[in-house]
């Protein structure tokens, strides 16, 4: 299987596509061509995997449906044409020059199907992808590894930034905070409806999500609106216990945002936003620059205290409010490095000793300062970006190890939890950060990418394509079981199982990653 790089390193430098087109009936092959709730739509074979591509999950989300719960898709006559993804949502990416550039069209709420070609009551994933809630889209991977082992892959977009996740007080609709997520609801309903036409078991569906995508299968798993739309979860690189935006948080930024567009008024500021072109309203916040601690840090993401998150995900667990599935929960062991390291050395900047207390202070604050920079001293760490990037990872209030306990200790109560961390690191080439088993560097051995950019990393070694191999079969007997198989038991207190080429064993995460430490602070 061939891999030619990681998703993560294109999510900004993706096009808009054009949307599909409808074609008139005509002859195909039986296979290819599929009736949905909606229409028929054509796709094509490749290699023993049908793919069905730019299908309408819902209807778009523009004029007087900007800031709705998404409607269906309306019906359409004739066969339509499956062949090419839809147009990512709106998002910020940045020209060969480095100077900022909107991507995409509203009317993005599409997916993708990926089915083998004799699939009958086949396990169903449902991939949501990752991007931080402000970029990225389903068309991005390729699942054509997994779907070889028999799995239907849909690829879901939803809305990103403040088109997917904004609150103000004006908006009235049960969406508000988040329509991203009411539009992964509307797919994974699409999914019930229309998974038997593609040879998928709508009583097997996984959720399955990484990085936002994870974050998104959090809230799907706390949600009321989710409740039945999918029977087992993965969520790679996003602790389930980490908080999201309160709705008073969230309508305050939302007021703020109005009021710099020229929409101060709250009696007509969201009919105000709504005139705007899209444009205006996209990479709103988002400064690269800044290296989060926490979740809610982030500019846009879900929103608790609403119709569609009551309680966050902490809340929502303690009280038995929380779908009780089977779960494979897990990071990788060095998540922050991808964060620090574009921040600092890859920009030219790596952080400096005299550097390194200042932003831990600026951080924690002076007191909690002082206990960590004695915990984690320079001394013990070959440059400062790396001693800063393992405090983040350790305590994981954005991405990372500690918090991840306390959500597999609260899961386990309802279902079987299969807590891991992937250890694997990336090659690292002469000259480069020390990246490690950064966040994100899973990915490429589950996904082939439909578009590597500019930067492709090294290629799998034989020994990491045969873990790949025992990756993807896991993932598949989850789908299929609820349980990964092949010796993985459920979790028990502290304890994950370490994933790498060299090693695949149970390490206790509480003390590789100082979890002790970060609960006294």
């Amino acid at each position: 299987m061939r891999r030619i790089g990681s998703v993560l390193s294109v999510l900004v430098l993706v096009s808009a596509l054009g949307t599909a087109a409808v074609l008139p009936a005509a002859a195909s092959p039986p296979r290819e061509v599929v009736a949905t709730d909606a229409g028929k739509v054509r796709g094509e074979t490749v290699d023993g995997i049908r793919v069905f591509e730019g299908i309408p999950y819902a209807a778009p989300p523009v004029g007087e449906r900007r800031w709705r719960v998404p409607d269906r898709a309306a019906p359409w006559p004739g066969v339509r044409d499956a062949t090419s993804p839809g147009p990512i949502c709106p998002q910020l990416g940045w020209s060969e020059s480095g100077s900022p550039v909107v991507s995409g069209s509203e009317d993005c709420l599409s997916l993708n199907v990926w089915t083998p070609v004799d699939a009958s009551s086949a396990p169903v994933l449902v991939f949501v992808h990752g991007g931080g809630f402000t970029t990225g889209a389903g068309s991005l991977y390729d699942p054509s590894a997994m779907v070889a082992r028999g799995n239907v892959v849909v690829a879901v977009n939803y809305r990103l930034g403040a088109l997917g996740f904004l609150d103000h007080p004006g908006l009235r609709d049960p969406g508000a905070g988040n329509f991203g997520l009411a539009d992964q609801q509307a797919a994974l309903r699409w999914v019930q409806r229309n998974a038997v036409a593609f040879g998928g078991d709508p009583r097997r569906v996984t959720l399955w999500g990484e990085s936002a995508g994870g974050f998104s299968t959090c809230a799907q798993l706390v949600s009321p609106g989710a409740r039945g739309l999918f029977q087992q979860a993965i969520v790679q690189s996003a602790p389930c216990l980490n908080d999201f935006v309160p709705q008073s948080t969230a309508e305050r930024r939302g007021l703020k945002t109005a009021a710099d567009l020229g929409c101060a008024d709250p009696r007509t500021a969201v009919e105000c936003l709504r005139n705007k072109p899209f444009q205006e309203l996209t990479g709103l916040n988002e400064d690269p620059t800044v290296v989060n601690r926490k979740v809610a840090d982030r500019p846009w993401l879900p929103v608790t205290g609403t119709w569609a998150l009551p309680f966050q995900p902490s809340v929502a667990h303690r009280l038995g409010l929380a779908a009780d599935v089977p779960i494979i929960h897990g990071g990788t062991k060095d998540e922050a490095r991808s964060f620090v390291g574009s921040r600092y050395d890859d920009s030219g900047n790596p952080l400096t000793a005299e550097q390194y207390p200042v932003v831990v202070r600026d951080m924690y604050g002076e007191r909690a300062a002082r206990k960590i920079l004695a915990e984690y001293p320079l001394t013990a760490y070959p440059t400062p970006s790396l001693a800063f990037a393992q405090i983040l990872t350790d305590e994981g209030k954005l991405v990372g190890a500690c918090s991840q306990l306390p959500a597999d200790d609260l899961m386990k109560r309802g279902a079987p939890v299969y807590a891991y961390e992937f250890a694997e690191p990336r090659t690292q080439q002469p000259g480069e950060f020390p990246y490690g088993a950064h966040h994100g560097v899973d990915i490429r051995y589950f996904f082939d990418s439909t578009n590597p950019g500019p930067w492709t990393p090294p290629p799998l070694t034989p020994e990491q394509e045969q873990l790949a191999d025992r990756l993807l079969d896991q993932w598949t007997t989850f789908a299929r079981t609820g349980s990964p198989g092949a010796g993985w038991t459920e979790y028990e207190k502290d304890v994950v199982r370490s994933i790498s080429v060299a090693r695949t064993a149970p390490i206790d995460l509480r003390v590789e990653h100082r979890c002790d430490f970060w609960e006294s602070i």
